[in-house]
Order: structure tokens, then sequence, then C-alpha cells
């Protein structure tokens, strides 16, 4: 058993000639448990990351007292009911899921080809989850990013959000690609929710960049990690021309 920013989890191995990894997160708020397969020899993509944990626990938190999570301005201005939520680079699905169980959202989890029969298997490892929460459900698609006509298939989405998509740098322009054809270019989504853990000096390349066409806040920052000096933070993106707008309103954000 173990506590991730503040979310408890329990690992265990599964399967036989290659070693498959289960960890179940404890969703408090709603007495229930995601359960999320890994398979480790398969690369990154099929493996947790420390960010997503930090998602089920802002989730969690806000299920329970939404006015005090930092997701609260965020979340509380999408009028749509239930939430439509797209997101990138879902690798295990684990945050995602969490959307769905917890918002009661409809959530799209993406990523490449390769990784979907896992993302569906985990997806349909807690449709019982998410079906009892309200109006909550799931469907997964593939979505490459900087691929015009991968885009061009989605639906609408109210909100955007991944988990430690940011590490390698050869994906750093069709990453941004992505978010400015949703966020900028005519989409239908105005807000982007990242949970990211700053490994490598390369990061700020990316956030440099992202910052000619967005606006970006810290709303959170997990306690340091053991043994590192940093944790994960939830940045709450908008377009750089919404923000001006907003201010020539004197709405603010």
């Amino acid at each position: 058993m173990a506590h991730v920013a503040g979310l408890e989890t329990e690992t265990r191995e599964t399967g036989t000639s290659t070693t498959n990894l289960e960890e179940l997160h404890k969703l408090a708020s709603i007495n229930s448990k995601v359960a999320i397969r890994q398979l480790p020899s398969q690369g990154l993509s099929f493996q947790l990351w420390p960010a997503a944990s930090t998602f089920v626990s802002l989730f969690d938190g806000y299920k329970q007292q939404p006015k005090e999570s930092p997701l609260f301005p965020v979340l509380s201005s999408i009028s749509t009911n239930p939430i439509r939520i797209l997101e990138l680079g879902s690798g295990t699905g684990l945050a995602g899921i969490a959307a769905a169980a917890l918002l009661g959202a409809h959530v799209t989890l993406s990523d490449l080809p390769h990784v979907l029969p896992n993302l569906q298997f985990n997806a349909e490892a807690n449709a019982g989850v998410v079906s009892a929460s309200e109006g909550g459900d799931i469907r997964v698609q593939a979505l490459r990013w900087g691929e015009a006509q991968d885009v061009a298939s989605l639906g609408r989405y109210d909100l955007v959000m991944a988990a430690d998509v940011v590490y390698h740098d050869h994906l750093f322009e069709p990453l941004l690609q992505t978010l400015s054809w949703l966020l900028l270019r005519g989409g239908s989504c105005g807000s982007f929710l990242m949970a990211h853990l700053r490994r490598w000096k390369k990061d700020s390349v990316f956030f440099g960049k992202a910052r000619k066409l967005f606006k970006i806040d810290v709303i959170h920052s997990d306690p340091p990690l053991p043994g590192a000096r940093i944790g994960v933070t939830m940045l709450s993106w908008i377009p750089s021309s919404l923000q001006e707008m907003l201010k020539g309103t004197g709405t603010g954000v």
C-alpha cells in the first residue's frame, strides 16, 4: 500500500510470462476503486506516472469539496452537463477514467494506435465504476499529435486534459500544434489542464513556445516526490487571445 499525492494506491502483479502490474486507486469521495493494468515491458505509455495520480487526487477532492478545490475556477466555468473531456496521451487511462467516475463526465481517452488495446482494456475494466457515477461515459480513440485528420475526427469538448506528456523533445511541436487546433484555430474547447512533473531543463523550451500562444498558470503544486526536489504541478492553460478579451471586459480569469 502506498500514498501518492494524498492518494491511496495498491500495486500487485498479474499475468504469467510477461509481468503485468495492476494498481488500485481508491476514490474516497465515492467509496470505490479504479483498477489499472500496466504493461511495463511494452514501453512508457503502458506505465503509470505521478502526474496521473495528481489528477485523481484533485478530482477526488473536487468531488468532496468543490469550492475548496484548485480545479473549481476551471470546472465551475463549464456549463455543459455532463462535461465533455478529451484526454491527450492517456497511456493507461487512469486520469481520464477518474474524471469520468468522479465528475460524471463524458471522456474520450486518446493515444497512439498501438496503445489503444490496453487503454480499452482499462476502460472496460472500470466500466462499472464509471456507470455508477452520474452520467459518466468513456470512449477510446486514436490521436496522433500533429495529424490534422485525427483532430478533425474528434467531437466537441469543454475541456482538454493531459498528464506527463512533456518528455520527448521531438514531440514538442506536434503537441503544441494539436493544442493550437483544439484551443485556438476555431476549436471547440477553450481550457486545458496539464499535470506536469519537470524532469529536464529542455522542458523550458516547450513552455517558452507554449507561452507565446497561451496564458499558463500554476493552480496547484504537490509536495516533492521522495528523493526529488519538486513535485507535480497542475497548470491551467487558456488561449492568450481569450485572456486579453477577458481583461478588456473586466472579467479576468
